[in-house]
């Protein structure tokens, strides 16, 4: 990390007026975001065609086609099917450091309700069953703004020296896309990356990117349990074991591993999302399948909820003098901890070219995400947050009747294309630039 804010000003007012790597003659204070603004028309156009044609993880074929003929395009060597689906391209420029910037491919199964011009109608199989699929995540505002990056350092590219190591990864939605790269490998194959940027959609206004030195996101487990008992009539329950009375009561139980053996200054979730059992109301099952998620920060309040879970699920089918369940508890992310100096070079970038107020502090997110994987690869890192919501929809869903803001993963989830992709890219541009050698 070796640019100064006064250094990285300078580098940020100095473009090519007609070709790369011809100084302009003149400083311009906007360089970037007036080069941003140039290609923004082309940018939208792609985040409109990835937005209207989703597809699901380990299956964006197409997704990754369309990133990899951009990728060639720009000049960059282009590796396809790194981890299945995912896309690698490296553009070397000199001596110095390289640096990963990692966007997502894929989408969620799910029907999205925007009613945007370009709203997804897309649909595939998911679990055996047909399903809308949409990116109500922000993928592809992350792609736009990947290849919008890529467009911009290449155009300073007279401004620094080193390798740019962009991947795209599939399968983030399933927490195993990161793991699928590196198991086909992404770091022996290719470099492994001096440092790791990544940005996510928020639904904080846009124009403000949020940062935090530390865990910014959770880690995250899935909750899997079967709890077993003896079927039987509903109207003689005495001569059954119900399954049914031992989830329900586990459901409960579990909620005082959180309420009354976690500390109430750390942070711990454990949400069940599915129950599975029986099939007539005058039946007792024989089993009922309960699914669902354990969040937390720390990996010593992780290890406690999971102790926790199963000693209630083991102790409540007991009570109820059933079979010993079935628990899966398996991991699936760890938190993203991001590197203080990382950070601190980065948001110095950031604010020389958003200005502070829009560059803030953020709290720790709940949700979850496998570029964590790559942290945990040791790989110094920054994961950051773009605001994608106007202004005036938050400031009304803050007054007495104003209704919510649309957040990640909800069928209304629509994010404000222009500025959020702008932001997006003058931000990422502005961390990869403090992180290369001048």
């Amino acid at each position: 990390m070796r640019l100064t804010a006064k250094v990285l000003t300078l580098a940020f007012t100095i473009l090519t007026s007609t070709s790369m790597g011809v100084a302009a003659a003149t400083p311009e204070p906007n360089a970037i975001q007036n080069y941003i603004n140039q290609i923004y028309p082309q940018v939208e156009a792609l985040y409109h065609d990835l937005h209207a044609n989703p597809e699901l993880g380990f299956e964006e074929v197409n997704t990754a086609a369309k990133l990899a003929e951009q990728m060639r395009a720009l000049g960059f060597e282009v590796t396809e099917n790194v981890g299945k689906t995912g896309v690698v391209a490296l553009y070397k420029n000199g001596k110095g450091p390289t640096i990963m910037v990692r966007t997502e491919l894929d989408a969620l199964p799910m029907e999205e309700k925007t009613d945007l011009a370009y709203a997804s109608k897309a649909k595939a199989q998911y679990d055996g069953v047909e399903t809308f699929v949409a990116h109500s995540c922000g993928h592809d505002l992350h792609m736009a703004a990947w290849v919008g990056t890529a467009q911009t350092l290449l155009k300073l590219k007279d401004q620094w020296q080193g390798t740019l190591m962009f991947i795209a990864q599939p399968a983030e939605e399933i927490g195993t896309g990161a793991q699928a790269m590196i198991d086909d490998g992404l770091f022996t194959r290719f470099a492994k990356p001096d440092f790791a940027f990544a940005l996510h959609t928020d639904p904080m206004a846009y124009g403000k990117i949020g940062y935090r030195a530390g865990p910014i996101t959770s880690a995250s487990n899935d909750l899997d349990i079967t709890f077993f008992g003896r079927g039987g009539h509903g109207s003689a329950p005495h001569k059954a074991i119900d399954p049914i009375i031992v989830a329900a009561n586990f459901i409960t139980n579990v909620q005082n591993v959180v309420s009354r053996q976690k500390a109430p200054s750390e942070f711990g979730v454990v949400t069940i999302g599915s129950i599975q059992g029986g099939s007539a109301g005058n039946i007792i099952p024989d089993s009922v399948r309960l699914q669902g998620t354990i969040r937390s920060y720390e990996p010593e309040v992780r290890d406690q909820l999971l102790t926790g879970i199963r000693r209630t699920a083991l102790a409540t089918a007991e009570m109820a003098a059933a079979p010993t369940p079935e628990i899966s508890l398996e991991g699936s992310t760890s938190a993203i901890t991001n590197d203080a100096k990382v950070v601190e070079q980065a948001v110095q970038a950031m604010k020389v070219q958003l200005g502070d107020a829009n560059v803030v502090e953020v709290p720790p997110i709940t949700a979850s995400e496998d570029f964590s994987v790559f942290v945990d690869a040791g790989i110094p890192s920054m994961f950051f947050l773009v605001g994608v919501t106007d202004p005036k929809l938050i400031a009304a869903a803050n007054t007495a009747n104003g209704k919510p803001v649309p957040f990640n993963h909800s069928p209304f989830f629509a994010p404000v294309p222009e500025p959020s992709i702008k932001t997006g890219v003058q931000a990422m541009t502005a961390a990869v630039l403090s992180a290369l050698k001048p």
